[in-house]
């Protein structure tokens, strides 16, 4: 039983970590909110990379919205027709974008098609480099609110990622309360005390003397949760940019957020597992910022962590090991912080009522969820790229 208590304990140690780094920055941030940078005499220069795989139907409005931002002429936008088997290239063209097409079915994915792309590119030229998802209409503001942090080419920075259809379904509707949680409190939070935030893909902002200095070494299925631990490894600093707006389409249906899912959970457990060790041993960032990684890439999501705690609870309730008690104060404290945040996120809604009937879904999506993640185990190492379905 003692086995069973250390166990269960280092569980629940692990989803208590991010309620324990949010507190530690509530007390720094009472200590004193951090100076904000002057915005550069001239707007950065930017490079939008849209990495597109059968993209035909969305590349154009995507396209569209980079072209028509409010912001001076001192972008691009490329679309990396990536092992097409449809007009994207062509369509991306007619819409307005610079298109570099690559075939190479050896090494396919979103990660290796960046890559390849930087390589082919005069970044010099350019300040930074933002990554943007084929199927997203970006803000016309976006450039603007990227100008308005100060000089950007040694420092990244992660957008808003929206949902473009919130209304479609209760798992939209989800999805948009949960976005809005993340990036309106709990990664704001971050970025005022000086802690990074978790890159997440659509909507990275990549300065170009990093990409310079450290390059573009992300090659799992979640290159985004890689790129954050590498770079936060070498002291990059990662902000959230919530006045940087992009919306993109979420999964309408469980049978559609299925790959995404495994994807997401099989390339998270594969960066922690590679990359946490030189993360905590880094002399570049401090214990805090060490804290704050590793419960970014421990944390298994809002939902699997509901999912977790219950089990647990339930084990410990039964089984009743030493410490028992203390095993449920630690579970039922790491639920304080996703309550608060979701209930803020709820708070934010055009309507919160409604919103938060979309969580009448929740008893089906937490089984749905825990089967997704034991699915995932399957996928986690070297595995190929698959792409989201979508209607």
């Amino acid at each position: 039983m003692i086995v069973l208590t250390a166990l269960l304990g280092l569980l629940a140690a692990v989803l208590l970590l991010p309620t324990v780094s949010d507190l530690l920055s509530l007390f720094r941030l009472a200590r004193g909110k951090r100076s904000s940078a002057q915005p550069p005499a001239e707007p950065p220069r930017l490079l939008f990379l849209v990495p597109a795989h059968n993209e035909e139907r969305m590349i154009e409005s995507c396209v569209r919205s980079l072209l028509n931002q409010q912001y001076p002429e001192r972008f691009t936008a490329v679309v990396i027709a990536d092992n097409c088997e449809d007009q994207t290239a062509g369509r991306a063209r007619r819409a307005g974008a610079q298109c570099l097409e690559r075939n190479d079915g050896n090494l396919p994915g979103k990660p290796r098609a960046i890559a390849w792309a930087l390589t082919q590119l005069p970044l010099q030229q350019y300040d930074a480099v933002i990554i943007i998802d084929a199927d997203t209409i970006v803000d016309a503001q976006f450039g603007n609110a990227l100008a308005s942090v100060g000089p950007v080419s040694g420092r990244a920075f992660q957008a808003y990622f929206d949902v473009r259809n919130p209304h479609d379904t209760l798992l939209t509707t989800m999805a948009t309360v949960l976005a809005a949680a993340n990036y309106r409190f709990a990664y704001a939070l971050k970025r005022n005390v000086g802690l990074n935030a978790p890159l997440l893909g659509n909507g990275m902002c990549i300065g170009t003397q990093v990409l310079e200095r450290h390059g573009w070494k992300a090659f799992t299925i979640a290159e985004d949760w890689e790129l954050y631990a590498l770079y936060t490894t070498q002291g990059v600093p990662i902000e959230s940019l919530e006045e940087a707006h992009l919306y993109a389409q979420e999964a309408r249906s469980l049978e559609q957020s299925s790959t995404q899912r495994r994807r997401w959970t099989a390339g998270k457990v594969t960066v922690l597992w590679r990359h946490v060790g030189s993360l905590l041993r880094s002399r570049n960032i401090g214990l805090a910022q060490k804290l704050d990684a590793v419960a970014e890439l421990t944390h298994p999501g809002p939902v699997m962590h509901l999912s977790l705690v219950m089990v647990l609870a339930g084990v410990t309730a039964i089984l009743r090991p030493p410490g028992a008690e203390w095993l449920l104060i630690v579970l039922t404290a790491s639920l304080i912080r996703l309550t608060i945040y979701t209930v803020a996120g709820l708070a934010v809604q055009s309507q919160p009522l409604r919103a938060a009937g979309a969580f009448a879904l929740l008893p089906f999506y937490l089984v749905w969820r825990v089967g997704t993640a034991v699915a995932a185990l399957k996928q986690v190492g070297d595995k190929p790229w698959l792409r989201t379905a979508r209607d």
